[in-house]
């Protein structure tokens, strides 16, 4: 029911304390007031404000000057404007820690913690994991396994499970692979962590760097520091990471590899160019390097042929890393290393000595996954599924915010969000207010990266489950700064 007034305008002033006073003046003051008062509850949610005029007259203060501030709590998702139903108490979540895609680094939130709607990336939608198909292979499986299946597993993962794989990555990826040659891990941090310490050991040239893209995932970077490597940013723009730059920046001759996620630059969405493609690997073939391809939303596509893995052009200084976490779900925890011979041995090591192992079942439960030609079918129906969703988010912001631009969506399970300079921060905090979790484009930046950071929303519309995804959407468009 919608709150009404008890009184009149002018009481509204007197009977909620808007307390003028304090640093920076009046229109400061008058912000300062509204917040407290929404915050606190003496403003309910749905409450309708009297108009600017109104207001300042009760108060004794010029209209502009309450205009301006109900335009910028409106901003900040405190207050909603709506034609014809005036200036209200905006629907809000409660209070919470700024969202972003904390849920792969700090654990689960607890139920009360979790916002109404989630479009931060990190997920895909949990709830369209192939039960029955995956519980049918499960079955299957454990009926053929071997009895020594069920004994400790060995360092470099199932038979069943590497053999399927090298035939999957060869035809889908592109991927030039044998059995002997791929590891399987516990996610893709664990291959990323191994790599780094085999890089860094002492029969590698000691320590070193990594090059990473500028734009990333923080984890990632903390997971090669962690290994005692230091980390140095290659410039990500239009055209995906600055490859063509790597010579310059190993004039010491200590870069051990880069990290790049070219089918898909995480977050931006650019696929590398063709040219910083065969830059990469020229630059590894002559320093005797490495390449780590974090193969990224690969093998979601809509708009554009399938860009083979970089693998396929050196595997002898290209790791290709693939994970079952978007494809399928994080809780299985699968993913894997194919490896240049070099790398091997060591790698083996280090995953001997007490690194935590996939288990066996789920191992054989995926290679006739796999096998059964069930993984092909799941992962054309997810297509489907994530470009109807895309297709709707774009649609929403041509008829709701065409002047916001969306980029990074031919392929993925997220787009990228342009936004004017300086407003970020501002619109991630409206949309919390909206109940809705949202990380900003600056979130994945790296401090040490030189230049400017730019300004944008990554908007994951693979993460929430389909029946909330319109409501998901609303949020969003409600957030978002109006039009000029």
């Amino acid at each position: 029911m919608e709150n009404s007034w008890a009184t009149s305008g002018a009481a509204f002033g007197r009977d909620l304390h808007l307390d003028l006073t304090g640093p920076g003046g009046v229109r400061a003051a008058l912000l300062r007031a509204l917040r407290d008062a929404v915050r606190s509850g003496r403003l309910a949610t749905g409450t309708r404000l009297p108009s600017s005029r109104s207001l300042a007259a009760d108060l004794g203060i010029a209209r502009n000057t309450v205009a301006d501030a109900y335009a910028e709590l409106v901003a900040e998702g405190w207050l909603s404007a709506r034609q014809g139903s005036g200036t209200r108490v905006a629907e809000r979540a409660p209070a919470r820690d700024a969202p972003g895609p904390a849920r792969r680094t700090t654990g689960p939130a607890r139920p009360a913690d979790r916002p109404h709607f989630d479009l931060s990336p990190g997920s895909p939608d949990v709830s369209s994991f192939p039960r029955t198909a995956w519980l049918a292979a499960a079955r299957r499986a454990l009926t053929a396994a071997p009895s020594e299946a069920f004994d400790y597993g060995t360092p470099n993962g199932r038979p069943e499970l590497r053999t399927v794989l090298a035939d999957y990555l060869a035809r889908a990826r592109g991927v030039r692979a044998d059995p002997e040659r791929i590891v399987v891990c516990a996610g893709f941090m664990q291959g990323l962590g191994l790599l780094s310490r085999a890089l860094g050991a002492a029969d590698s040239g000691g320590a070193g760097r990594i090059a990473v893209e500028s734009y990333g995932l923080h984890f990632h970077r903390d997971v090669i520091t962690r290994a005692g490597l230091g980390t140095v940013p290659l410039l990500v723009d239009e055209h995906g990471a600055g490859t063509q730059e790597l010579p310059a920046l190993d004039d010491a001759g200590d870069i051990r590899a880069a990290l790049l996620t070219p089918a898909h630059q995480f977050p931006t969405g650019v696929p590398l160019h063709p040219d910083r493609r065969a830059a990469a690997v020229n630059w590894a073939r002559s320093a005797g390097s490495y390449v780590l391809e974090d193969d990224y939303d690969g093998e979601f596509r809509y708009d554009r042929q399938p860009v083979g893995a970089l693998q396929g052009l050196d595997p002898d200084h290209v790791v290709y890393l693939g994970t079952a976490s978007k494809s399928l779900a994080p809780a299985l925890r699968l993913a894997w290393m194919v490896l240049p011979d070099r790398l091997v041995d060591p790698v083996l090591a280090l995953k001997r000595t007490g690194e935590w192992q996939s288990g066996s079942l789920e191992q054989l439960t995926l290679a006739e996954f796999l096998a059964s030609g069930a993984y092909d079918r799941h992962l054309r129906g997810m297509r489907l599924r994530y470009r109807r969703r895309r297709d709707q988010l774009v649609a929403a912001l041509a008829d709701r915010a065409p002047h916001i631009r969306v980029s990074g969506i031919a392929a993925g399970l997220h787009a990228v969000l342009e936004l004017p300079p300086g407003t970020e921060q501002s619109i991630v905090q409206a949309a919390r207010w909206q109940g809705l979790a949202l990380a900003g484009l600056s979130f994945f930046r790296d401090p040490s990266a030189p230049g400017a950071p730019r300004d944008g929303l990554v908007v994951a519309y693979g993460t929430p489950p389909d029946h909330a995804f319109t409501s998901a959407l609303e949020a969003l468009v409600r957030a978002l700064p109006p039009g000029e």
